[in-house]
């Protein structure tokens, strides 16, 4: 065997070492880890003391619009400016209808059962399926303020996605809208920091304060 034939057959066999190497050590991604799937069931009906989460009806923009989706006191801190009519309103609500059938989708109408219908709504605006985990948004009438009706909601729905599969759940909020993170605090999520300039809303830039919860922390703390 020639010198440049030597060669060639020492790189050939550091290729073939080097592949043997990549294939031991790869890492594995989280889907091929030994727990289970999410479960994706839906947007399924969740009662409460004073509340049912259901899915979102076409019929259900005036109390939609007039409750919260017109007000811009409601949406001071949000990314979606207030609705400029019900027909607006019952244009996003029959889109929404349209997601109810894929399983991933969780989307849910905050009814006051002594009332009868939505005040307000949350919903998994972001998620990540092989790191099990589920990014949460919420809105409420102003008239519901300060009387526990989010905190219910949003512990149910927490409850309900770590049925579902979920490893993490989080939230964020713009630092000038302490009350949302209030609500956070009380459904057992910890602050883990503040992000500044991260997100956009009515207000403009605006940094992030970020909260979450584990599965293993909910657990132990039943």
């Amino acid at each position: 065997m020639n010198k440049l034939a030597r060669r060639l057959a020492w790189i050939a066999v550091g290729a073939a070492a080097g592949a043997a190497c990549y294939h031991l050590t790869k890492k594995k991604r989280p889907q091929e880890a030994s727990s289970p799937s999410l479960l994706h069931s839906g947007t399924r009906t969740i009662e409460t003391e004073r509340l049912i989460l259901r899915r979102f009806k076409t019929e259900d923009a005036p109390a939609v619009y007039n409750n919260w989706a017109h007000d811009p006191d409601v949406t001071k801190y949000l990314t979606w400016e207030p609705h400029v009519s019900p027909e607006a309103t019952a244009e996003v609500l029959e889109d929404w209808e349209g997601r109810y059938e894929n399983g991933s989708y969780y989307n849910w109408a905050i009814v006051l059962k002594k009332l009868g219908e939505p005040i307000g709504s949350i919903s998994v605006v972001e998620q990540n399926d092989d790191l099990k985990k589920a990014h949460v948004g919420y809105c409420i009438g102003k008239s519901w303020w300060h009387q526990g009706i989010m905190s219910e909601a949003f512990s149910a729905v927490i409850r309900y996605l770590f049925s579902e599969g979920y490893q993490r759940i989080d939230s964020r909020h713009d630092p000038r809208n302490p009350h949302s993170g209030h609500v956070m605090e009380k459904c057992g999520l910890k602050y883990e920091g503040t992000l500044r300039s991260y997100d956009w809303n009515n207000q403009g830039y605006c940094d992030a304060c970020f909260y979450s919860i584990l599965a293993s922390e909910y657990q132990k703390g039943r």
